[in-house]
């Protein structure tokens, strides 16, 4: 429906411009038929002046109507965009981010490593900073996924909100590995006040240029990584 929407205003368009343009040009030609027809025999009229003026007006009429165009086209263009952004809303995004929420018992990130990790750190800090969990292990090298339960080190269960994330780790060597991490969540909605429409998930606003990877929710899965 979308194509069919650009399609059809598009031609209306077109259609448009067409007919104002022929409808100036009777009108030019029935002006210069009346100025011939009256004209002084002492002064007969330039007619090589007229014509000039003839194209340049066609001229003008075209752009303007080819902006009108471009215009009519850019709008049903970010259209379809809009339309292509609401539909990620119920479904399951990553993206670049440490942050994520902490929501019905599960805060998930993803990660990707650059090399097997040896000894690997998680660490995961709440709003205001403060470091709620550790944990210690090893990584595979590639994509994965870090499930955290909402359970701090000291055994206590951590209140809903968001969350931050930070996994660092070695190799057998000692080098240090680097491991990127991004956010995974729901949709919920989207916002279009800005230049870029914002995917709500959870409780941040992940821009969609942001976005790695869209699943379906019946696709997830709850593997954990570290």
């Amino acid at each position: 429906m979308a194509v069919d929407g650009v399609s059809g205003s598009t031609s209306s368009v077109m259609s448009g411009s067409r007919s104002t343009i022929a409808q100036n040009f009777d009108t030019f030609l029935n002006i210069l038929t009346t100025q011939l027809k009256n004209q002084n025999p002492l002064d007969p009229l330039d007619t090589n002046q007229f014509t000039q003026q003839l194209v340049q007006f066609t001229g003008v009429e075209q752009q303007l109507k080819t902006n009108d165009f471009l215009e009519a086209l850019l709008t049903n263009t970010q259209q379809a965009f809009r339309a292509d952004a609401v539909s990620y809303i119920g479904k399951q995004v990553t993206a670049s981010g440490k942050t994520a929420e902490l929501k019905d018992g599960g805060a998930y990130w993803a990660y990707n490593a650059d090399a097997n990790v040896a000894n690997a750190t998680v660490t995961i800090k709440n709003a205001a900073g403060s470091v709620v969990y550790t944990e210690t292990g090893s990584l595979n090298a590639g994509p994965g996924s870090f499930l955290w339960d909402g359970m701090g080190t000291d055994g206590n269960k951590q209140a809903d909100g968001v969350y931050t994330i930070e996994i660092k780790g070695t190799n057998l060597a000692g080098n240090t590995v680097q491991v990127s991490t991004s956010s995974i969540g729901v949709v919920s909605a989207v916002d279009f006040s800005g230049s870029e429409p914002m995917l709500t998930v959870g409780k941040n606003k992940i821009a969609l240029s942001d976005v790695t990877d869209v699943r379906l929710v019946t696709e997830t899965t709850t593997d954990t990584g570290a």
